[in-house]
């Protein structure tokens, strides 16, 4: 099974799970958000197995910091344009690879889907 580990390097739970995937000898392609982007396409494709309100950070000061516009009346489209636009807002990591689509890191999720 090939994995991408999408997220921010200087990110601590992207080093958890980096660490974890390393630790276990698991293969992964690391996207780098901050240099690669994403795109809607992934975000819609992801937003499909585990809804966009999965993937979007509320928590992060990204978010926070948005004028409260852009904050309100959230929908699939419009949460779908603001990660795109700032990937900061996406929660962190995704991993995504064979079956597996897993957002956030849990050690437990991750031996059931990964191991």
């Amino acid at each position: 099974m090939t994995l991408t580990l999408y997220g921010i390097p200087n990110c601590d739970t992207v080093k958890k799970a980096r660490n974890y995937l390393d630790g276990r000898g698991l293969g992964y392609h690391f996207h780098d958000y901050k240099k690669a982007g994403v795109t809607a396409a992934d975000l819609e494709r992801w937003s499909e197995v585990v809804g966009w309100e999965r993937l979007l950070n509320r928590a992060g000061t990204t978010f926070k910091k948005l004028p409260d516009a852009d904050k309100a009346d959230i929908d699939a489209a419009k949460a779908i344009a603001l990660m795109v636009a700032n990937p900061s807002m996406i929660k962190r990591p995704v991993v995504e690879g064979g079956k597996a689509l897993l957002v956030g890191f849990t050690p437990a999720v991750y031996d059931a889907e990964l191991l």
